[in-house]
């Protein structure tokens, strides 16, 4: 069964538009929720050589000792992470440290050290496990805004580059028809993409504080904008083919696009679906560092997979200026 975009695009362009709005109204009322590679912290790594790891145990742990570390009787210590490192007899602990207004640098540095130190002590008196530091990272303040600062300019210049790319190899490939077109197009599903996956994520890491907006997370971004141009440009391409066609030439452009559109529907909907179900078991059953990143993913292949069918394609009927 053949389904007509062209004729469905507005009720395609209001859920689209429905999303954009959700997402833009979570970044501007929730707070982010943000890993310590952007606010700053520490994160240790542990080993243990016997005996069987309580997760919950060492959890209780560290939740004792953030309570402990304080400036003025305010927590320095805003989130904490704990989690075992899967395959093998390690652990991490990763906590957040917020920068309290009149501390000195030194101060806030020795707060940090506290916290470590406080921990191990409290690890080494285990006696079900022999735990030893393997690693330890102390991630500053300054480095978080830099990466902040940096993933915004980054994303924003990777739709820019691709866009300009696809204007580039789509030039003159269609007699009376701008590259321009297909361009613009592909600049606004991969703005759409981007802005409901950070949306829906934000709105998960609000109710479940694991999932944090981190320099995984900024990768899983990238990966996202990646796996929806590849899709895009498949869509794009049959258009430009069937447009080429002979037989085309004295058909309406928005059957052309209906034609093109359902011809490869198939192909993105298996591979999308193949894609979610690999990301969907590393989800339950891959480590818990990377939750958050395979989350993000799972949300961008739905979300990319929509624009790329629904989008993309009738937005080029509306604004290329070619109806007729």
């Amino acid at each position: 069964m053949k389904i007509d975009f062209i004729k469905s695009r507005f009720t395609f362009y209001g859920i689209a538009l429905a999303l954009i709005v959700v997402s833009i109204g979570a970044a501007l009322t929730l707070p982010l929720n943000l890993g310590i590679d952007m606010t700053g912290g520490v994160q240790a790594e542990y080993d243990y050589s016997v005996g069987q790891l309580d997760i919950m145990a060492i959890k209780t742990i560290v939740d004792e000792t953030k309570k402990s570390i304080v400036y003025n009787n305010t927590e320095v210590v805003n989130n904490i992470n704990v989690y075992k490192i899967s395959g093998e007899n390690k652990f991490v602990v990763e906590a957040g440290f917020s920068k309290i207004t009149g501390i000195s640098d030194q101060a806030f540095e020795g707060l940090k050290t506290k916290f470590k130190d406080d921990i191990s002590n409290k690890f080494t008196n285990l006696n079900t496990l022999k735990v030893t530091m393997s690693r330890y990272i102390n991630v500053g303040e300054s480095f978080g805004d830099y990466i902040k600062k940096t993933a915004y300019i980054t994303l924003a210049l990777v739709i820019l580059a691709i866009s300009f790319y696809i204007s580039y190899a789509f030039r003159g490939s269609i007699e009376g028809f701008s590259s321009f077109s297909f361009a613009s197009v592909t600049a606004i599903s991969l703005f759409h993409d981007v802005i409901v996956t950070f949306g829906l994520y934000l709105i998960a890491s609000y109710f479940f504080p694991e999932f944090k907006i981190d320099t995984f997370f900024i990768t899983a971004m990238l990966t996202v904008l990646g796996y929806s141009i590849n899709d895009t440009i498949v869509v794009m391409d049959r258009i430009r083919s069937n447009l080429r066609l002979p037989e085309n030439k004295k058909k309406d452009f928005g059957t052309v696009i209906n034609n093109s559109v359902n011809d490869t529907m198939t192909r993105s909907i298996y591979t999308s679906f193949t894609v979610f179900i690999v990301i969907v078991v590393m989800f339950f059953f891959g480590p818990e560092s990377i939750k958050g990143f395979i989350l993000a993913l799972i949300f961008g292949t739905i979300v990319g997979t929509y624009s790329s069918i629904a989008i993309a394609a009738p937005l080029l009927y509306d604004i290329s200026g070619k109806k007729n």
